[in-house]
């Protein structure tokens, strides 16, 4: 008996806490939200004081302005949230229904990088000259991808409406196009992020395991095929291997970021004291700013930063888990995999894990475009989280067609109003008047026998009511375990 009531009140508790709310928004919506946003302002914060440091010695030796980087890194956040905000606050469901001239503009852009594109020195054309800012195409067109491939599958594996012929000629116009064309630029390291996302989004779809494990490790033979038959991948391939093999040229910047790592040791040598982005590792803002933080925060500021992401990807995963349908789930999982994934190939290539891709740290290097499509990942995100909703059940439709009939021996005091109606003082009854009866039923009031039906009630011996099975009671279930 103490067990059935323990159980009872622990029920109870937990029923309680899923009905708990958050500035009036249910707390399995906006604490996630809430986390993510924290999350995000941490990370864009530390990462903007990570710019200036690791910038300060380059921009004014280059334009006399120590600030200069960290100046253009917050404009460009700023208008990232911008956008950021308005996207949060319109609906998914809209992108979703817009995919095709998304997907149109998109593979428009990438087309003109590789018909008229700059490399800007990199040794790829990824960039469109804008004049004033340098825009990368390839970071835009990971979020229209998402949405495409989330589209199909939704079409695909919820709603049924294209068969599996159909759904493959989709994925090969609306995924592998686009995908192909960055790889052509070519941007190694933007289509492999993004064939490891598909691989994500594909196992949440229902794709078997083995299928996703089999399509892995093709990808990685691919992938270093590929590298291999470029001479400008190929000798990075090699630097990992053994950067000491040409420590002067291929194998310098891998071993000065190895230097800022053992010059951090545990605890850094303190922010802005970095020793190595006086000239001596190659883009310390950008590709290599993890060695940097490594260098002035030491092993735990390493491990904090990464931390923080895995705060974010927490944030992002619940999200998708409490969307409302498939495409919200996987549009939420998606976004949260491409700033993961790209985390960790930044940080394994600075640690000599993996090849090097160019492929910048999302929230903490240096780079417009890739400050502003993090951000906007972060909005489509919010976006799904603001715009889900409680699912609604078979037993919260019943529950909307309940009604009370109030029946009374008083003549004309009986009626019929809806549950949960507040009754104004005045008219609830004194301790003298007899007291009323209230009977719940479906449709409108339960007919008296031998009288009409009122409201549209069925007759019947159930008086017009449909019982609602919830399951043995707690003296059944009880039982139950102990004849087990």
């Amino acid at each position: 008996m103490a067990r059935s009531r323990t159980r009872g009140a622990g029920r109870a508790s937990r029923a309680s806490r899923a009905e708990r709310m958050i500035f009036g928004v249910p707390e399995r919506f906006m604490r996630p939200r809430l986390v993510l946003l924290a999350a995000v302002v941490v990370l864009l914060g530390f990462g903007l004081l990570m710019v200036y440091s690791a910038s300060s010695v380059t921009a004014l030796s280059a334009t006399g302005d120590a600030a200069y980087y960290l100046k253009r890194q917050a404009l460009f956040a700023c208008a990232g949230a911008a956008i950021a905000v308005g996207l949060a606050l319109v609906d998914y469901h809209v992108w979703v229904r817009l995919i095709v001239p998304v997907w149109a503009v998109t593979v428009l852009l990438l087309l003109i990088v590789i018909v008229a594109g700059t490399d800007n020195e990199q040794g790829a054309n990824r960039w469109i000259d804008l004049g004033f800012f340098d825009l990368q195409p390839s970071e835009f067109a990971k979020i229209s991808i998402v949405f495409t491939a989330a589209a199909i599958a939704e079409r695909y594996y919820e709603e049924g409406s294209i068969d599996g012929r159909t759904f493959l000629i989709l994925l090969g116009l609306g995924v592998a196009l686009p995908v192909g064309l960055i790889l052509i630029q070519p941007d190694k390291g933007t289509t492999l992020i993004l064939c490891l996302t598909l691989l994500v989004l594909g196992y949440l779809s229902g794709v078997p395991l083995r299928i996703i494990l089999v399509l892995f490790l093709g990808g990685m033979v691919a992938f270093f095929a590929l590298s291999m038959r470029d001479e400008y991948s190929a000798r990075r391939l090699y630097a990992m291997l053994d950067p000491w093999s040409d420590q002067y040229d291929t194998g310098w910047q891998l071993i000065q970021g190895y230097y800022a790592f053992g010059s951090g040791g545990l605890l850094g040598v303190g922010i802005g004291f970095s020793r190595q982005k006086y000239s001596y590792l190659p883009l310390a803002h950008n590709d290599f700013i993890f060695a940097v933080v490594g260098e002035e925060c030491g092993l735990v500021g390493a491990v904090g930063m990464l931390a923080g992401f895995a705060v974010f990807l927490w944030a992002g995963l619940e999200i998708a888990r409490h969307a409302p349908d498939l495409a919200g789930r996987l549009i939420a999982a998606g976004c949260s995999s491409l700033v993961i994934v790209q985390l960790l190939v930044n940080v394994c290539g600075v640690l000599g894990l993996f090849p090097m891709t160019g492929k910048p740290v999302p929230f903490i290097s240096y780079g417009g475009s890739s400050i502003v499509s993090s951000l906007l990942l972060v909005g489509v995100i919010a976006s799904v989280s603001i715009h889900s909703s409680l699912p609604e059940t078979a037993y919260d439709r019943e529950r909307r067609s309940w009604q009370v009939e109030e029946s009374s021996p008083v003549p004309g005091a009986g009626g019929l109003s809806f549950a949960g109606e507040p009754m104004p003082r005045s008219e609830r009854p004194r301790a003298s008047a007899p007291r009323r009866s209230l009977t719940v039923v479906e449709g409108g009031t339960r007919p008296r026998r031998g009288g009409p039906s009122i409201g549209g009630a069925r007759g019947g011996a159930s008086g017009g009511r449909r019982r609602i099975d919830l399951g043995p009671g707690a003296a059944e279930r009880l039982r139950g375990r102990r004849g087990r």
